[in-house]
């Protein structure tokens, strides 16, 4: 069984991928799926899709975001839009993987020495799924840390988590719901607005281009691209966690190999023995 690019949905992360690298129309397209979204306007954009973060050591886990938007403010402000589309059904591990993502993708905020916290930018992961991440049929589930004793007080560390469910039919707005029925289900039927009918144009161009469609994979590769997070996430750590078993397989080789060179002695020996 083959699935080919016109099979594919901008929920699949291969899509999404294609359409953000695509150097004419990538920008624009996630300009459009983000300002949606978020139900708001994006300043000066750059777009980086799958930004890999190395781990800052070999035993440790590095991170691949899907979809990197740094967004600088008309008010001066650099905010970073982490854009995971997301297929699957793994509920137990998003909220603690996005915690990981937050932390990592953070860490590079700050330079050496710094003493001004304030210039750490702003943080939107924007997660969206093809499946109710907290089973209450919202479209749009946003959460920021707050006082739980006096909830009204601001906390504001900049930070915003926004979890997307392209099945939803609660909260948001008609138009974040369009959007999201088209990232579900990328087909000329979803068009339902003007915003739809923008992101379907680059969507449909991506498509069309040849290096797209001969690069793209089988059914069995797709899924391969859609659960290798860990290795292309830690290509680095998983050749050095190979390179260890290797070493470890070597070094039990190398003493089963000691044990037999000694007993075969211990035979020689008994065997003289024997003889005499």
């Amino acid at each position: 069984m083959q699935r080919t690019i016109d099979d594919l949905n901008l929920i699949d992360n291969f899509l999404m991928n294609a359409v953000a690298s695509d150097r004419e129309v990538g920008e624009k397209c996630i300009r459009k799926i983000v300002s949606v979204l978020l139900q708001k306007d994006l300043g000066q954009i750059k777009v980086i899709p799958e930004r890999i973060l190395p781990a800052p050591l070999p035993e440790m886990r590095g991170i691949r975001m899907d979809v990197e938007v740094t967004e600088t403010g008309t008010d001066g402000e650099t905010r970073i839009y982490d854009v995971e589309p997301h297929r699957g059904n793994d509920i137990g591990q998003i909220p603690r993987r996005n915690r990981f993502y937050q932390a990592k993708i953070d860490s590079r905020g700050m330079k050496s020495g710094s003493r001004d916290f304030t210039k750490l930018p702003n943080l939107y992961m924007v997660f969206i799924t093809d499946y109710d991440l907290f089973g209450k049929d919202y479209m749009q589930y946003t959460f920021r840390n707050v006082c739980k004793e006096v909830p009204e007080i601001e906390y504001d560390d900049g930070l915003t988590y926004v979890y997307f469910n392209t099945k939803g039919t609660l909260g948001g707005s008609q138009e974040i719901s369009n959007m999201l029925k088209y990232i579900q289900n990328s087909r000329e039927e979803s068009v339902v607005d003007d915003a739809t009918q923008t992101v379907s144009d680059y969507v449909n161009r991506v498509r069309k281009a040849p290096e797209i469609s001969e690069g793209f994979m089988t059914f069995g590769e797709l899924l391969d691209y859609e659960h290798k997070e860990g290795y292309e996430e830690g290509r680095e750590e998983g050749r050095l966690e190979e390179m260890k078993r290797t070493d470890e397989a070597i070094k039990r080789a190398e003493a089963a190999e000691a044990r037999v060179a000694e007993l075969e002695k211990k035979l020689e020996e008994s065997s003289g023995n024997t003889s005499l």
